[in-house]
């Protein structure tokens, strides 16, 4: 497989969408939002017409393979790949006219990654790697950030539709964090998050309740700058178990911090 060539496919495909996505954002219809089942959690026929177009032409790039995509594609694999992708990924931002949102697309090979691709619309910023080898911000090789104490640490994490049991421990891993770190930002897209953390912008990244299709991309692309992606009991069960800390060089010291709080009794 040639998978320098399906990247370049992918990566002109998530351009064409995202011009698609930049130019509907210029007059947008706010009367054709809808809910998907609660009041926060939206989607739109922007949301609808991008993945169509990236189903369409991910068929043509390799044939047979799965695909699933947030808006309910989810077509079996003839073969061993599978497409994961999220078309609009920081949809309330695009809906409120926030310029924070991306397309979010990996291939899986026999459930592990080989390709990501995440594109960030507004800015016409595409972060990519493929298997074996390097992570890249367009043209440009990107890493994670050298920096390796909290202290000095700018995080990132977003807040989930559902509220869980869960909720207090999570209000109290962001004022630990709050109290540690330079600050916590909330982009309110998953795949930026990831994306700033691999090129070194933010040093980490947590949050639960995350579908695969939020973290597939950008998650891949992490770890090929070098980053760590775990759940929060830091295993690997980040892409299906709606757990997960991505971060540098700092993995083990927020790890330590979200598993105090987060597995405590009460």
């Amino acid at each position: 497989m040639d998978l320098l060539r399906i990247e370049k496919n992918v990566i002109d495909l998530c351009a064409e969408v995202g011009n698609f996505i930049r130019n509907e954002s210029f007059h947008f219809d706010r009367s054709r939002i809808e809910q998907k089942d609660t009041f926060s959690n939206l989607v739109s026929y922007v949301d609808k017409e991008s993945e169509r177009k990236l189903v369409s032409s991910l068929k043509k790039i390799l044939p047979g393979a799965g695909i699933l995509g947030e808006e309910g594609t989810d077509t079996k694999s003839e073969n061993e790949y599978l497409w994961i992708i999220d078309p609009l990924d920081g949809t309330t931002n695009f809906l409120h006219g926030v310029p924070i949102f991306a397309i979010s697309v990996a291939l899986m090979r026999n459930d592990k990654p080989v390709l990501g691709v995440v594109y960030e619309v507004s800015h016409k910023e595409c972060f990519h790697a493929i298997e074996s080898g390097k992570a890249y911000c367009n043209e440009k090789e990107i890493r994670v950030s050298a920096i390796s104490s909290l202290e000095e640490s700018l995080l990132a994490t977003g807040f989930p539709y559902y509220h869980t049991e869960k909720k207090d421990q999570y209000l109290d891993i962001i004022k630990t964090f709050l109290e540690k770190t330079h600050g916590i930002r909330r982009l309110g897209s998953a795949a930026i998050d990831l994306a700033y953390v691999a090129c070194g912008r933010l040093e980490g990244f947590f949050e639960y309740d995350l579908k695969a299709w939020d973290v597939a991309g950008g998650a891949f692309i992490l770890q090929q700058a070098g980053g760590k992606v775990t759940d929060f009991k830091g295993a690997d069960n980040f892409l299906y178990g709606g757990e997960l800390c991505a971060s540098g060089n700092i993995h083990k010291e927020m790890l330590g911090i979200i598993q105090e709080k987060w597995f405590r009794e009460g």
